[in-house]
């Protein structure tokens, strides 16, 4: 058995999504990336990473004055970047001949090829964009804790109408997010060229608890939108008994200018 020297991953989470009508000239053209599906390779002299569509961004034995500089090179068509740029740490090594393992957070593949490397890097980014959602959820959560303890207390809803209204449209478009537009819910498609690879996606997805901590984030983020729907349609009943009684104040109005 070959084995080598321990290496470091780093997966970085770098904002909402990507630009991608500017992505091919600031990747392809700028820093000479391969482009497999909706993920981008790009090579440095310290080893490689992975950019993927939905803005996270997952190198392999890359030094971090190298990371840094890829970070800085496609800032600009990150969007919705975040100030501080969350990232996780894991450890890889390369046992010739030995089956793919993780354990404690090492990663031992069983080759150094770049397609393995791409196929482990879905499972790291999809659980990256998770914990993304995760504290947008946690944002909403907090904003939202004291909500049911204040209407208990004194019968009154502590937001306004737009508050309400803006809540649910950040909660609707966060759940959007997860059901259709960065398919975290499926397979990548990646796997459909190359399935001899998906299981290994599979054995690093199992390890995250990706489908769990994907189900408890739907799960959360339907009991708030629950209680959201519920603040939104007693607010409306407010308005219209609100409008009700202004309709009633004008006949009433009518009614006595009319006799006296």
């Amino acid at each position: 058995m070959n084995q080598e020297v321990k290496k470091g991953i780093t997966v970085t989470v770098l904002g909402r999504d990507l630009e991608l009508s500017m992505l091919s000239s600031a990747l392809v053209e700028g820093m000479g990336a391969v482009r497999y599906r909706d993920a981008c390779g790009i090579k440095t002299l310290s080893g490689e990473s992975w950019l993927f569509d939905y803005g996270v961004l997952v190198s392999w034995g890359v030094s971090e004055d190298d990371r840094q500089q890829i970070v800085s090179q496609i800032s600009e068509v990150v969007v919705e970047g975040k100030g501080s740029v969350p990232m996780e740490q894991y450890a890889w090594q390369v046992a010739e001949g030995e089956a793919f393992a993780v354990l404690h957070d090492l990663l031992t593949l069983p080759s150094d090829d770049t397609l393995v490397k791409l196929a482990l890097s879905h499972a790291f980014a999809q659980s990256a964009k998770v914990m993304y959602f995760e504290d947008l959820a946690l944002g909403v959560i907090n904003q939202t804790a004291d909500i049911p303890n204040q209407l208990a207390a004194t019968g009154k809803i502590p937001l306004t109408r737009k508050a309400v209204s803006q809540t649910r449209g950040s909660l609707l478009s966060t759940i959007n997010d997860i059901n259709l537009h960065f398919g975290l819910l499926d397979t990548p498609e990646f796997f459909w060229d190359y399935p001899e690879l998906e299981s290994l996606y599979v054995r690093l997805a199992k390890y995250l608890d990706l489908q769990q901590r994907i189900e408890i984030l739907g799960k959360k983020l339907a009991t708030l939108q629950n209680m959201l729907d519920m603040l939104a349609e007693e607010q409306h009943h407010k308005h219209a008994a609100f409008l009700e009684w202004i309709i009633i104040i004008l006949i009433a109005v009518d009614i006595a200018i009319y006799f006296f």
